[in-house]
């Protein structure tokens, strides 16, 4: 059977939209899915101009056949051109557009074959995005990094600087407070964010297999070693690789680790031929490297080797003020991922969150968000919908009035004369004072206000 014959039903199973053109322009051939995606039966696109179409995509010359006819024919391929075409019914169509010229057995042009791609669902949940975007003010931060308050504006400028530069970085924080982030800001900030960014997790991995996964091994090497295989640190070669949870790297890792920042060299497991490497070094850890060297667990010249230029992730308990934007940035990719139109927080929904002391930092807070996401169903995440651990959590009252300072003391009773004032209504009060609810509820926090006790 001869396959050629069967050409029509080939062409039909084909997802993407199908087009065969001569060389003056004129369609002879399209598949099922054309028209699908046109809105015109194949009876009337072939015989007619592919101009029919629309396609933005096209430049037209029309003065004979062939390279006259088009640039396409001109150039003789086209990939992945992002394109609008007007269907049947007038309406533009969002499409990625690859072609290549036909050419006959003496080697003259005869016609196209075009690819048509339907993106517009695509196109629009990234309009969507945008548009989203541009309701709530936001943006996508510093590389991803989002965050106003003056803790974070200090860090995002340090990024920035060591960018620029070589120096080994060590980025501390607690988990979840976005060291990833920020190491992947130094790279794309950096003069090497063409090459790659390669991510070890030293902590996820046994030592033999860790050994194995930065250095690479030949054939052989251990049992299972059935090929050659290249390390992190070889694929991260002109690029930055990122060492997180630095602290949980074996000794006998971290003999060799050295060796390598300091010989840039490497040697695959099972084989002596060195190798040489060119990266950039930035780590990551959550544990207190100078406790592990005095306990023998982290090696001193490793620690000094790695710690030339150190930053720190705040935890959000300590960049409160930035609780909004981050949320509102969540809540933002939930809405896109679920359909849901879920606009925001309730005011006393933030107050809430707010008042939390937030252990698992961002990455609680986002998981937060997807857990309200999924009790929620449209208008605003309320109270209701946030997990249990938070609508149980009671801040502890951080100071009594005994020991207060008079000026404390005097702020601390005007606090409560305005909440008086405003018949313990918070939004009103805060209104008296001139600041958010948030503000509000964080002051009442600071000065142990009770408002079951201390208003009357």
């Amino acid at each position: 059977m001869e396959i050629s014959r069967h050409w029509k039903t080939i062409m039909d199973t084909v997802q993407d939209g199908l087009l065969i053109v001569d060389a003056h322009g004129n369609i002879q051939a399209a598949n099922q899915a054309a028209e699908r995606m046109t809105g015109y039966l194949v009876e009337e696109l072939i015989g007619k101009s592919c101009r029919i179409l629309n396609c933005t995509g096209c430049r037209i010359i029309g003065k004979g056949p062939g390279e006259n006819w088009c640039g396409l024919f001109s150039r003789g391929v086209m990939r992945d051109k992002k394109c609008l075409i007007t269907n049947k019914d007038r309406r533009s169509i969002h499409i990625l557009k690859s072609a290549t010229i036909i050419k006959d057995e003496g080697g003259e042009m005869i016609g196209a074959v075009e690819t048509l791609t339907d993106v517009t669902d695509k196109v629009r949940q990234e309009q969507k995005l945008n548009d989203l975007r541009k309701t709530f003010h936001l943006d996508d931060g510093f590389y991803g990094i989002l965050g106003k308050t003056e803790v974070m504006q200090s860090l995002l400028e340090l990024i920035d600087n060591v960018a620029s530069s070589e120096a080994p970085v060590i980025i501390l924080g607690q988990s979840g407070t976005g060291k990833e982030l920020a190491a992947r800001a130094i790279h794309e900030a950096g003069p090497r964010r063409e090459k790659p960014f390669v991510k070890v997790n030293c902590a996820a991995l046994n030592e033999n297999i860790l050994e194995s996964e930065l250095f690479g091994h030949v054939k052989g090497a251990y049992t299972g070693a059935d090929r050659t295989r290249e390390g992190r640190f070889e694929v991260a070669h002109d690029g930055t690789i990122f060492l997180d949870e630095i602290g949980d790297l074996p000794l006998s890792i971290q003999v060799k680790l050295l060796r390598v920042l300091e010989e840039k060299k490497i040697e695959k497991v099972g084989d002596n031929r060195p190798i040489s490497i060119n990266v950039r070094i930035v780590t990551a850890t959550n544990r207190d490297l100078e406790a592990l060297i005095r306990k023998g667990l982290f090696r001193e010249d490793l620690f000094f080797r790695i710690n030339v230029f150190p930053l720190h992730c705040p935890p959000l308990s300590e960049r409160i003020e930035d609780l909004p934007i981050l949320a509102q940035h969540f809540i933002l990719q939930n809405a896109v991922k679920t359909g849901k139109k879920i606009l925001g927080l309730t005011p006393d929904a933030l107050v809430k969150l707010s008042s939390y002391s937030w252990p698992g930092n961002i990455r609680e807070l986002r998981n937060t968000i997807e857990y309200a996401f999924v009790l929620c169903t449209s208008g605003g995440i309320g109270v209701e919908h946030l997990p249990p651990k938070i609508l149980e959590f009671r801040p502890h009252e951080k100071n009594s009035r005994k020991g207060f300072d008079p000026q404390t003391s005097e702020q601390r009773e005007k606090l409560i004369r305005v909440l008086n004032q405003a018949g313990g209504n918070r939004s009103e009060a805060a209104g008296l004072l001139g600041v958010s609810r948030v503000t509000l509820w964080k002051r009442m926090q600071k000065y142990g206000i009770n408002p079951g006790t201390d208003l009357g």
